[in-house]
């Protein structure tokens, strides 16, 4: 069924206020999924703070123009959906290549980081990536490790004063006997 001219319009400008601003876009051919599949996946993406939609792609080459994403308007050919994040690139990545391993009807295309264009294999790269929280565990503990050895060190010396005061202690008691 045709869109009216004021539903295409209503379409163009979704796509402007949410994918064309997104600074992380994946786009993937969507060809043999089923709808429950489907909704599983927007529920994975949805966990990483992530959205799913299926593109028209003569009206999604409309709202990019001018965006960063129209580096990508080569790729809006066939059955198109778009996953697009403003958080996390990488769980985003991650979610996506672990549903294509278990759908192998999903396809990676191309996609778009911090307005760099990458391709299915830099995607899957990507994924492969520390996520967000694990970087920010590691850099506490990086910030942290100084620290923690210093209250260490003080805390050594403290007990080896008295270790050597107790050492003292026996020597002048066996002295004195």
């Amino acid at each position: 069924m045709p869109l009216s001219r004021s539903q295409k319009e209503e379409v163009v400008s979704s796509y402007q206020e949410g994918l064309a601003k997104a600074p992380h876009v994946f786009l993937v051919d969507y060809a043999g999924i089923t709808v429950p599949e489907v909704t599983d996946l927007r529920n994975r993406l949805r966990e990483t703070g992530g959205s799913y939609a299926v593109i028209k792609n003569r009206l999604a080459r409309l709202a990019i123009q001018g965006e960063a994403l129209e580096a990508l308007a080569d790729a809006f050919e066939g059955p198109v959906a778009a996953a697009y994040s403003e958080d996390d690139a990488v769980a985003l990545a991650k979610a996506l290549t672990d549903f294509a391993k278990e759908v192998p009807a999903l396809e990676l295309k191309v996609g778009l980081v911090e307005g760099q264009r990458v391709d299915a294999e830099q995607i899957k790269q990507i994924a492969s990536l520390p996520g967000r929280d694990e970087l920010v565990a590691k850099l506490l503990y990086l910030l942290q490790s100084p620290v923690v050895r210093f209250v260490r060190s003080l805390a050594d010396i403290q007990s080896q004063f008295v270790s050597v005061v107790d050492q003292i202690r026996t020597a002048k008691e066996s002295e004195n006997s």
